[in-house]
């Protein structure tokens, strides 16, 4: 048992708003003719809409969807389309909403290039939960070419190597990004499983350790020093490891993953 690597996955959380309430709200030509009273485009707050429409997204998807379309029939233009694409994730329909973020970005490069490479990490983050780790690595390369030095685009795509089983790859792009920021826990616990999959061990349980020093009560962090500490048969600091982790993410994914290796330990514990 090596236990289970939940540290390499994306949340529909990470989609944030972007700077596109203050940016592309405000400064884009409103390409879609506005609608009849009660509002027109000129009178609608858009940045206020924006926070509105998202926050609706977020909390109930369906009618952040339908708020969306109606507010880029009202002149919303891309911010609507990012929050349409923001609830198509909430709503678990990964696909199109990767669709639509590769279509908005194709947009943005022609008016706010400098937002280009968000939206498009945001599409690879989309396909990846879509489980096509293809598009959503060549998504993040295009993204990556727009924006070489960009930390997250080389977390995210380290992620997706990494899902996609190319570790290798994967700690490339994770060391490339502690270059930059080298005392990001979550950057150390991703490759320090990149490692621990390529079976080096000393390599994972420094990154660890690290990342457990600079963030001691870190879930993913003691999930992953506890399969590690399996693998070197310390099973009663596994055993602490994935218990504090369990209590930490309760009823998260990670706190799942500690709970199941807690079980499979037990059950091999009692066979033998």
């Amino acid at each position: 048992m090596t236990g289970r690597l939940i540290p390499f996955s994306i949340s529909p959380g990470r989609l944030a708003p972007l700077a596109l309430a203050t940016v592309i709200v405000s400064a884009i030509s409103l390409a879609i003719a506005p609608a009849p009273p009660p509002a027109t485009a000129e009178e609608v707050d858009h940045a206020a809409e924006y926070d509105a429409c998202l926050t609706l997204a977020k909390s109930e998807p369906e009618e952040g969807f339908e708020s969306a379309l109606a507010w880029q029939a009202m002149g919303g233009g891309e911010a609507a389309q990012h929050c349409a694409a923001v609830a198509l994730v909430e709503l678990g329909h990964y696909p199109e909403a990767a669709a639509r973020l590769e279509a908005l970005a194709e947009t943005t490069r022609r008016t706010h290039p400098e937002l280009a490479p968000e939206i498009l990490a945001q599409a690879g983050q989309a396909w990846l939960l879509a489980g096509d780790h293809e598009r959503a690595y060549a998504v993040q390369t295009t993204a990556l070419e727009l924006s070489p030095d960009n930390v997250e685009l080389l977390v995210d795509r380290g992620v997706t190597l990494a899902s996609a089983k190319n570790y290798a790859e994967a700690v490339t792009d994770l060391s490339r990004a502690l270059l930059f920021v080298p005392d990001r826990p979550d950057i150390l616990i991703y490759r320090a499983s990149a490692y621990r999959m390529l079976d080096d061990q000393p390599r994972a349980m420094a990154d660890v350790e690290r990342a457990l020093i600079l963030d001691p009560e870190n879930p993913e962090g003691l999930l992953e020093r506890g399969n590690l500490r399996r693998l070197t048969g310390d099973l009663d600091g596994a055993r602490q490891d994935w218990l504090r982790a369990a209590v930490l993410a309760k009823r998260q994914p990670t706190g799942d993953a500690a709970q199941a290796n807690l079980a499979a330990m037990d059950v091999q514990v009692e066979a033998e």
